[in-house]
């Protein structure tokens, strides 16, 4: 049985790899690698809208090949736009999720290295350094540059694509370095320790939006969400809050309007259509909803969209 760090390390790759499209070429494996996670991912060449759910575990993505306009904006926040180049990298460890969207050129492929660090190490490292681990968090960063951070990367990108067997402590030691640097470059440290709920399990948290992504059209339904986890409502809520920022039903209202807002772009399908597509019979209660997240009518939404 694999240990719970490592667990939680590999879940949290596989909700993000559920989400964000693209082809996965390489993904790490073997005890060097049991305190973090790392995977190559080839992007598409653009991709309109995805919601990347909240990871505790920090997240770093740095750019292999490529080149491309990315775009992130909180649930109900404003696009922010950076550029990825081959070199730069991401930084995030977000209680919420975040919603992306990105063009790249069509001469590179767009590839990208994911690394989760895992929370022991993190926790470790904080330690060396005489700080508080529930203190620390990491900042976000968006398309910056470290000659250290590319450094230690290459050298992780090297392993994992090498024919050769992993070589734990090679591998353990560029980890605890890359993660020191980031904690003392890349991280804050808080007065005192937040009062937070306690997360939904990765594994839990991809059961419950997966199965929502697949009713969709159905009503929502806390009752076969909570069963789905093994919780009560009250705790799957609560929990589902913690760890996304939003209530189970707030998530699935968003996601019927941006799978609306697909539909109104990419077919010729009506409104009455779409909004019994996603779920809602009577047009007027969805052109509400619609409004209320979009903050235009569908209708307005689509002549927008039209060349």
């Amino acid at each position: 049985m694999l240990p719970s760090h490592h667990f939680a390390a590999r879940t949290a790759g596989l909700t993000l790899e559920q989400h964000i499209p693209g082809q996965k070429i390489v993904q790490s494996t073997g005890d060097a690698w049991k305190e973090a996670e790392a995977q190559i991912f080839c992007r598409p060449v653009e991709e309109e809208e995805v919601l990347v759910p909240a990871v505790s575990d920090p997240l770093l993505v740095w750019v292999l090949s490529g080149e491309a306009k990315i775009e992130e904006r909180e649930l109900s926040g404003q696009w922010l736009q950076s550029d990825a180049k081959a070199g730069c990298f991401f930084l995030t460890q977000t209680e919420a999720p975040y919603l992306m969207r990105w063009k790249a050129k069509q001469d590179t492929p767009f590839e990208v290295l994911h690394l989760y660090l895992g929370l022991p190490l993190v926790n470790r490292a904080a330690r060396s350094l005489g700080l508080t681990p529930s203190r620390c968090r990491m900042r976000d960063a968006s398309g910056a540059r470290d000659t250290f951070i590319a450094g230690v990367l290459s050298g992780l990108v090297a392993e994992i694509r090498s024919d050769t067997p992993d070589n734990r402590l090679f591998i353990n030691g560029l980890l605890e370095s890359l993660t020191i640097h980031l904690l003392r470059c890349y991280a804050t440290t808080q007065s005192a320790p937040t009062a937070k709920g306690v997360h939904l399990p990765a594994w839990k948290l991809h059961k419950a939006l997966s199965y929502m992504e697949e009713h969709l059209a159905l009503p929502f339904d806390l009752d076969s969400l909570a069963a789905l986890c093994g919780m009560s409502r009250f705790h799957f809520s609560r929990s589902f809050h913690t760890t996304m920022g939003q209530s189970p039903s707030s998530w699935f209202i968003r996601r019927r309007v941006e799978q609306a807002a697909i539909l109104l772009r990419q077919t010729t399908l009506s409104v009455i259509e779409v909004a019994l597509s996603v779920g809602y019979e009577n047009p007027s209660h969805f052109s509400n909803v619609f409004r209320k997240a979009m903050g235009v009518t569908p209708r307005h939404y689509r002549k927008r969209q039209e060349p």
